[in-house]
């Protein structure tokens, strides 16, 4: 799986080596936990691995890790051992120490971790879990451990793509940020001579060079040609077990087949007896409809959404039917489902939401089932001002690199994309209003068929890629 072990003053590091295939799961919402398992539980026997708390990034929520559960199950585990917070507000504050709106301090979202990891443990009978995160999931973790007393919680943290020397270390620049590892949150868990949590086995996944919040320049936070006071190793823990996976970019530490090799191998102490994608001739999906706010997204349920799913052609993207396959409008607790489906079907799914654009979001096939399928409405730009309509690829678990994938949209590399260091997830084009028409949104192995939709009528088109 890995090769290449190679020691450093900051512990070892490994290399990996591309291999293997991928596999697909679902995991539990945790709400219902507290519904299905109350009252007080006795301990059980730890035995096996730990149950697993996934801990998403920045304006993220737990629908990114919809691979890493598939694979984790495909692997041995339970889904029933298998978690994903929702941060409330997922978005950081500009600067930690004030207050705003739709936003979250790095305490709040400590806090709001320890909540979910003590109601795991009740969950599951267990002692300890292991936690893994994705960016600034790894800051909530960290504060947990060193500020929180997660050590007695927690036996395993992976920290993917974190910022743990800060994205910038600077009284300039991102000045009272989260992100600063000049000011107090960072300043406060980089004390001492190592990173290390004692009872905790430590690991931290990073990029070689490729990763934008690692970078010397701060071309990445709006400050072209200006020192971050960082460099590619931003991202490492002191003492702990680093692993270097070359060429990959800031989200895909965390979500790409390779990071889950390196952080199931950490949690289990052996390597996956797989990645290959077994499906599931019906899978069963639901998620929940989440909101955005004044530009924010947060992860409020949002009740009254309309939510429509359509089978669609896997080459023209149209639809094979005009009557739904499940037409809901959610409830208080933003659930759209649940749906059975076909692991061999792409869907449209139709999400209307008062006051924002009705958001037709194709996808590839869903090969298991999941509860993390969560739907966001998607704005127009001001770009997309005048279109006839407007198709958006989306690859949340990962940028475009020009040179280092395949992807086009329509045919064409979308305006925007830069070159070199890969730091854009989206890409758009304006298309005419009439006639209705497909457009192929191409990624590596992955190809989504979409339809054209009227702008002016308040219609917007997102491909979303799964890999």
């Amino acid at each position: 799986m890995s090769k290449g072990r190679r020691s450093s003053k900051n512990g070892p590091t490994r290399r990996a080596l591309l291999g293997g295939g991928a596999v697909l799961c679902t995991t539990l919402a945790l709400p219902g936990i507290a519904k299905s398992q109350p009252g007080p539980r006795r301990q059980q026997p730890e035995t096996g691995p730990p149950p697993v708390v996934f801990v998403h990034g920045n304006g993220d929520s737990s629908a990114l890790w919809i691979n890493n559960l598939w694979r984790f199950e495909a692997n041995g585990y339970k889904r029933n051992q298998l978690f994903a917070i929702d941060f409330i507000y997922p978005s950081a504050r500009s600067d930690d120490s004030k207050p705003q709106p739709l936003r979250s301090s790095a305490e709040d979202q400590m806090k709001e971790l320890t909540s979910f990891v003590v109601q795991v443990l009740k969950a599951t009978r267990r002692r300890k879990v292991a936690l893994v995160g994705s960016s600034r999931g790894g800051n909530a973790i960290r504060s947990l451990l060193k500020n929180g007393g997660g050590a007695d919680m927690v036996s395993h943290a992976v920290l993917c793509g974190t910022p743990n020397k800060g994205i910038v270390i600077s009284d300039q620049l991102l000045v009272g940020s989260e992100f600063n590892g000049a000011f107090p949150f960072l300043k406060g868990l980089n004390e001492g001579p190592d990173d290390l949590i004692p009872g905790v086995e430590m690991m931290a996944i990073r990029s070689d060079r490729n990763d934008k919040y690692s970078q010397p320049d701060g071309r990445f936070i709006g400050a072209p040609g200006k020192p971050t006071g960082v460099s590619y190793d931003a991202s490492e823990l002191r003492g702990a077990r680093n692993v270097v996976l070359e060429g990959l970019d800031h989200r895909e530490v965390a979500f790409h087949k390779l990071a889950f090799a390196a952080m199931f191998e950490h949690i289990t102490g052996k390597p996956p007896g797989s990645m290959f994608i077994a499906q599931e001739p019906l899978p069963i999906l639901n998620g929940k409809v989440t909101g955005l706010s004044e530009g924010v997204y947060t992860n409020i349920p949002v009740a009254g959404a309309e939510v429509e799913i359509f089978e669609v052609d896997a080459r023209t993207g149209e639809r094979k039917s005009a009557v739904a396959l499940l037409r809901k409008t959610t409830g208080e607790d933003g659930v759209w489902g649940p749906f059975v489906g076909r692991a061999d079907a792409h869907y449209e799914f139709v999400l209307r939401i008062q006051g924002l654009p009705t958001t037709h979001t194709y996808r590839s096939p869903f090969l298991r089932s999941s509860d993390v399928v969560h739907l966001r409405p998607q704005p127009f730009a001001k770009a997309d001002e005048g279109a006839g309509a407007v198709t958006i690829m989306s690859r949340p678990r990962g940028y475009f690199g020009i040179g280092r994938d395949k992807f086009s949209l329509d045919g064409k590399v979308p305006p925007g994309i830069n070159d070199g260091v890969p730091g854009v997830s989206m890409g758009r084009l304006a298309f005419d209003a009439v006639p209705p028409r497909t457009v192929m949104a191409v990624f590596n192995n992955e190809t989504i068929p979409t339809r054209t939709w009227p702008a002016r009528d308040g219609h917007i088109v997102v491909a979303e890629f799964l890999n």
